[in-house]
């Protein structure tokens, strides 16, 4: 009896796992991302301190550190707002021109310039192809006969064509269940194949090890017909 009641127990806890794990993981990863960005936006309150306020009220230490929620939460929206505001002023003639002389800023200063260039190169590259990483595709990967679904990052690559003598595409093939790393591999393009499936339906897929497969659009018509 006590075997029984054990297994209804251990059954019943596993089946509330099942049940509970996604939202626990959901806001985890929610809390991480929040504290993750607030650790850079809490400073656009830098103020607070000189606005006679105690520092009981800011810090939960009550002297320094990290900022009540509340606060971090109102840098956050200060952020957007900047964020908002920058993209706004890009379009006209004296956004563009103090774009300008922040790039001549960050570009004259040694050392900073090599890493504000790189990163200013990739933004770029991804702003100005409209395929980067939005298309998903099938490569055999890593030997032939075995495949791997990958992200379509480019579709350009002058020397490599003219070495190689082939049209070949850069393909982004992530890790899984961590799709933030993975390799990067040229492969001709008459050896990929595009898949249907969004980006969004390609990282589950990944993420989940497979078992959550996106439904192809010609089943979903065959199921609607």
């Amino acid at each position: 009896m006590n075997k029984s009641l054990f297994a209804r127990w251990r059954a019943s806890f596993f089946t509330g796992l099942a049940v509970t794990l996604p939202a626990l993981l959901t806001l985890a990863v929610v809390k991480w991302i929040f504290g993750t960005i607030s650790s850079f936006t809490d400073t656009l309150l830098f103020f607070l301190p000189y606005c006679h306020l105690d520092a009981k009220f800011i810090y939960p230490n009550g002297q320094d550190g990290a900022m009540f929620w509340y606060w971090s939460l109102l840098a956050l929206l200060l952020a957007a707002g900047l964020i908002f505001t920058v993209g706004v002023l890009a379009r006209y003639y004296i956004g563009k021109r103090l774009i300008e002389w922040l790039d001549l800023a960050m570009m004259s200063v040694p050392i900073l310039n090599k890493f504000y260039g790189a990163i200013k190169q990739v933004n770029e590259a991804f702003a100005g192809n409209k395929n980067s990483f939005k298309t998903v595709v099938l490569v055999e990967f890593p030997r032939e006969g075995m495949y791997s679904v990958g992200f379509l990052t480019s579709e350009q690559h002058a020397e490599v064509q003219q070495k190689t003598r082939e049209h070949v595409v850069a393909v982004f093939i992530p890790t899984t269940p961590n799709p933030t790393s993975g390799f990067l591999v040229l492969v001709p393009e008459d050896k990929i194949t595009r898949l249907d499936m969004s980006v969004a339906d390609g990282v589950k897929y990944i993420v989940s090890l497979g078992s959550i497969a996106p439904e192809s659009p010609a089943m979903a018509e065959v199921r609607k017909a």
